[in-house]
């Protein structure tokens, strides 16, 4: 007996994966094994740069709030800060009203 395959689903599958590989450079876009292994990798980047995007913004706001305390004259390090933010709300916001004053 003849072996049947599902041409129709395989090639749908291909089509779908070449379609969003549109616009790579070279066999990337149109070279099925190399398409794949290309797209693969690429949904492992864009899954680690979203996990670093969290620690870039985290890095950007330490070093502006870091500014701003520094610009007004404020004195204190981060771990100081937290702590105030913690355990003592008045203190923390009278620091960052005095740091919007001189922003």
């Amino acid at each position: 007996m003849p072996r049947s395959v599902n041409h129709v689903a395989s090639r749908a599958k291909r089509k779908k994966i070449l379609k969003l590989t549109r616009g790579y450079f070279g066999a990337r876009k149109n070279v099925w094994t190399v398409a794949k292994n290309t797209w693969e990798k690429g949904l492992t980047y864009a899954y680690a740069d979203r996990k670093k995007k969290k620690r870039n913004f985290r890095a950007l706001w330490i070093q502006r709030i870091k500014g701003l305390i520094h610009k007004s004259g404020i004195e204190i390090n981060r771990k100081v800060l937290a702590d105030l933010a913690m355990n003592n709300p008045a203190a923390f916001k009278a620091i960052v009203d005095e740091a919007k004053k001189h922003a």
